[in-house]
C-alpha cells in the first residue's frame, strides 16, 4: 500500500474512534462515568476533567459518585456539572457529589436515537471527506505524471472499498447503540 492509502485509512479510523467515544458519552439510562468526559472544571484557572481531580465511582446501576481529592473543589465540580449538557442535577452532601440517573422515558429514548443517527451521519461525512481529499491527491499525482491512468483507477477502487468498510462500521456502531437505548 502507498502512503496516501495509509493516510486515508488513518483519517477514517480517527473519525470512527471519535464516534465511538461520542457514543460512550451518551447516557443510556444507567450510570456511565463516560458522561463526565466532556465536563471541565475551572481548577485554579485551568480547565480540568473531573476524573483528574476526583474519584469517580458507580456504586449502583443508576448512580455516579464523585469524591474530590480536594474538598474545596466540591462547589466548582457541582457548578461545572450544572453548566454542562449532562442533564442531571448533582446532589452535594458536603463530602461527595451524587448523580442519580432517572429511568429514560420513551420520548427521551427516541430523542437519543435521533442524536445517535445524527452523530453516525456526521461520522460518515467525515469518512467521505477523507476519501475526497485523498482522491484529489491521487488525481494531482496523475496530472503530474507520477501516476498512470490504471494506477489511478486501482487507487480509486481501493479507496472506495475502504470508505465502504468504514461506513459499514459506522452503521454497525450506530445500530448497536440504538438497540442499547431502546432495550432499556
Amino acid at each position: 500500500m502507498d502512503e496516501l492509502y495509509t493516510l486515508c485509512e488513518t483519517k477514517m479510523n480517527k473519525a470512527v474512534q471519535a464516534l465511538d467515544s461520542e457514543y460512550a458519552a451518551i447516557r443510556a439510562g444507567r450510570a456511565n462515568p463516560a458522561v463526565l468526559n466532556k465536563v471541565l472544571v475551572d481548577y485554579y484557572g485551568v480547565p480540568t476533567p473531573i476524573a483528574q481531580m476526583a474519584a469517580v465511582a458507580v456504586p449502583d446501576a443508576r448512580t455516579i459518585l464523585i469524591q474530590p481529592w480536594d474538598a474545596s473543589t466540591l462547589k466548582d465540580i457541582e457548578k461545572a456539572i450544572l453548566a454542562s449538557d449532562v442533564g442531571i442535577t448533582p446532589n452535594n452532601d458536603g463530602k461527595a457529589i451524587r448523580l442519580n440517573f432517572p429511568p429514560l422515558t420513551e420520548e427521551r429514548r427516541r430523542e437519543i436515537v435521533k442524536e445517535i443517527k445524527k452523530y453516525g451521519e456526521e461520522c460518515k461525512v467525515a469518512v467521505r471527506a477523507a476519501r475526497r481529499d485523498i482522491l484529489e491527491k491521487y488525481k494531482a499525482q496523475k496530472k503530474d505524471g507520477t501516476l498512470t491512468e490504471d494506477d489511478l483507477k486501482n487507487s480509486e477502487k481501493k479507496i472506495q472499498e475502504l470508505t465502504d468498510k468504514f461506513c459499514k462500521e459506522v452503521d454497525a456502531l450506530s445500530a448497536d447503540k440504538e438497540k442499547e437505548i431502546m432495550a432499556i
